[in-house]
């Protein structure tokens, strides 16, 4: 095989798989059904031409014989006259009319025959094209439905072209979503790691920050021992009050009965507020 004709079959090939996937069944019986009723209406259309020139040949068939019948009265009227010239003359006029009508009378049977013939023809083209416009809706409506069943089906399965894309789009939404997933889970880990600089208060040290949050601890440890020392350390402090503020007011009676009123109550004045300095001196005291 040359490579002309290979190349030939090949673009035939294609061509045909291409008009094979692009050819609708339904227009096609449509279209052929169009057809039809075309050539339908041409064979009634001859029928009508048919008719029409017998209808004419009948016409002319009828004028013959009243031609006939005129000139076999004018024969008759000449004989009568004794014009037996005339009455010959009128016979062999009849006789050239009689042969006219005999032309036309196998005009007319040809033509009735054809009409006879085209009218069967016709009806017989009638009644299939009436069969194939019923066979072709019954075709129609079944392809219509088992087009409809398959892309149900197509669609139940996803295996349709639009269910496809869809089904695409939704994966590819889906991997876009778990990277972005796993992007945003990296820049927390590293900025966490301390590996990523921090946008908002530049580099961030592991190392420092460990030591700041120790710091951070230890400063509250410190503050909480010292405000339990200090409490600690207040408590005794009163209790050392209360106690010296007793043994002076004891040594006090003593010396009140030794010493003069007067310098017992001086006395007690003088060291009162060394000894109890946070409270309020009393009205008796004061007295």
């Amino acid at each position: 095989m040359s490579v002309m004709k290979r190349v030939s079959m090949i673009f035939r090939a294609k061509a045909n798989k291409a008009l094979d996937r692009m050819e609708d069944p339904r227009e096609t019986l449509d279209y052929s059904y169009q057809r039809q009723l075309e050539m339908l209406t041409k064979v009634r259309r001859g029928v009508a031409d048919v008719a029409t020139s017998r209808k004419r040949v009948e016409l002319q068939m009828n004028q013959l014989q009243q031609e006939q019948g005129r000139r076999q009265e004018q024969a008759m009227k000449a004989l009568g006259q004794g014009r037996e010239d005339l009455a010959r003359e009128a016979l062999q006029r009849k006789a050239a009319v009689q042969t006219q009508l005999n032309e036309l009378q196998g005009q007319y049977a040809s033509l009735q025959a054809e009409e006879e013939k085209l009218t069967v023809a016709s009806q017989r083209l009638q009644a299939k094209v009436d069969a194939f416009r019923t066979r072709k809706e019954t075709i129609k409506a079944t392809y219509t439905a088992a087009e409809a069943q398959t892309r149900i089906n197509e669609a139940f399965s996803g295996i349709s072209e639009e269910m496809g894309d869809v089904g695409m789009a939704i994966q590819r939404a889906e991997d876009k979503t778990a990277q972005m997933q796993a992007r945003a889970g990296a820049i927390d880990e590293l900025l966490a790691s301390g590996a990523l600089e921090d946008q908002v208060g530049g580099r961030t040290d592991d190392i420092q920050a460990e030591l700041d949050r120790i710091g951070a601890g230890s400063d509250v440890e410190l503050e909480l021992a010292k405000m339990k020392g200090e409490l600690a350390a207040g408590a005794p402090r009163q209790i050392e009050g209360s106690a010296n503020g007793d043994a002076n007011g004891a040594a006090g009676a003593d010396r009140a009965g030794a010493a003069p009123a007067g310098g017992s109550q001086a006395q007690t004045q003088a060291q009162g507020p060394a000894t109890t300095p946070a409270e309020p001196p009393r009205a008796g005291e004061d007295a």
